[in-house]
């Protein structure tokens, strides 16, 4: 465990809930409630603003961004590029979630298009997505010497393959100058400079639709009253810890995945320095 990420995640944890910064959340049709009801349980504000008339104008008054790509639309797509220019104009952190790229043109070419026009502050997803944005942005090569993103077994990320998949985790943040926050069975978090392995989590949070989107909101909200690094070891750490701890409390109460969903937003809601403190499993590489 790193005592320095601790304690600025312990600040970071108590600073959102003071000062609510106002997120605004472009994301999927399919988890744009959840996403933000996980906003609000961690301490922060969430807005969400479709329409590329208004794009800039909300972009100008949020305090962070979040982009998720998961039901990409033409008018939606037009609205990420402008909040995304808008957020790099002024200086505000905006967080980046590839959902599927990889798997379709307008998925691949979306993120990115944004990137080479906006500076992201992170970059979120699993590792297949990762590495395909690194492929998409011509640096995969340099960075691994995986032949492409379809690779599954070296993409679970697992004791066995943290350190190899750490370095290229690493490799891409140096690369593209962004923090990348690796969701998996072991999440890995880097800057370019530090990675962090964390070890918290459940297998029931890969069973409700949206626990990525929502993990990239509350990234984005923590981004708000943070820098990068912290935020997005913050937002991972408290995200798996609320799962775990919901899973728990599933299980000891026979419940299923519905049960789950809603003890996953009330453990968020209760989430504060200490509980973070006790439960986080955070190891610096």
């Amino acid at each position: 465990m790193s005592d320095s990420i601790m304690e600025n995640s312990r600040f970071l944890i108590e600073k959102l809930r003071q000062e609510s910064p106002l997120t605004h959340c472009i994301t999927n049709v399919v988890t744009v409630r959840d996403c933000a009801n996980a906003v609000l349980a961690v301490g922060g504000s969430p807005i969400m603003a479709n329409a590329p008339e208004e794009a800039e104008e909300i972009t100008s008054i949020a305090n962070s961004l979040v982009i998720n790509i998961g039901t990409l639309t033409a008018e939606q797509i037009e609205t990420m590029k402008k909040s995304a220019k808008q957020a790099t104009k002024q200086g505000k952190a905006f967080v980046l979630d590839p959902v599927g790229i990889g798997i379709s043109k307008i998925r691949n070419e979306t993120p990115i298009d944004i990137l080479k026009e906006s500076k992201a502050a992170i970059i979120r997803g699993n590792l297949s997505e990762i590495k395909a944005i690194a492929m998409f942005y011509g640096i995969l090569e340099e960075c691994t010497t995986a032949k492409g993103v379809d690779v599954a077994d070296s993409d679970i990320i697992n004791r066995d393959t943290l350190e190899t998949n750490a370095k290229i985790v690493k490799n891409i943040a140096e690369k593209l100058d962004t923090t990348i926050a690796v969701s998996g069975p072991i999440d890995i978090v880097s800057d370019g400079k530090d990675v962090y392995a964390l070890e918290n989590g459940d297998a029931m949070m890969a069973n409700i639709t949206g626990t990525g989107c929502m993990l990239g909101c509350i990234m984005g909200a923590y981004a708000a009253v943070g820098d990068s690094l912290t935020a997005a070891v913050t937002a991972t750490a408290v995200m798996s810890i609320a799962g775990q701890m919901a899973a728990k409390t599933a299980r000891d109460n026979s419940q299923g995945t519905g049960s789950f969903g809603t003890y996953l937003v009330d453990e968020l809601s209760l989430m504060n320095g200490e509980t973070f403190t006790k439960h986080a499993k955070i190891t610096k590489l």
